[in-house]
């Protein structure tokens, strides 16, 4: 099994829940990072979801500021990783390891 490093997701967040990424067929995927930008002058919230399950709940992010989450998250062929926000100012930078 050959194993990557990878960006599983970069961008803006969406206002309403949204695919940020889709594990393929015959690939496991590790979520190593999440990382958690705010760029407005005003706190936002954000929620995030793997395969269903939220794991970081409404949480609140201080205007102009930054949250990191390391972890190890297993995910599926075909499970998604998910999220949303209050506001397109907050972008979200999902890092992990592919196994194939």
């Amino acid at each position: 099994m050959a194993t990557t490093p990878a960006v599983l997701y970069r961008g803006a967040a969406a206002t309403s829940s949204t695919t940020l990424y889709t594990v393929p067929a015959s690939t496991t995927a590790i979520v190593t990072n999440i990382l958690v930008t705010n760029t407005a002058a005003t706190a936002a919230t954000f929620t995030i979801s793997l395969n269903g399950t939220v794991i970081i709940p409404a949480s609140s992010l201080a205007a102009n500021s930054t949250a990191l989450f390391d972890m190890k998250q297993v995910v599926t062929t075909g499970q998604l990783i998910a999220g949303f926000a209050s506001a397109v100012t907050v972008n979200f930078s999902l890092s992990g390891v592919l196994l194939v």
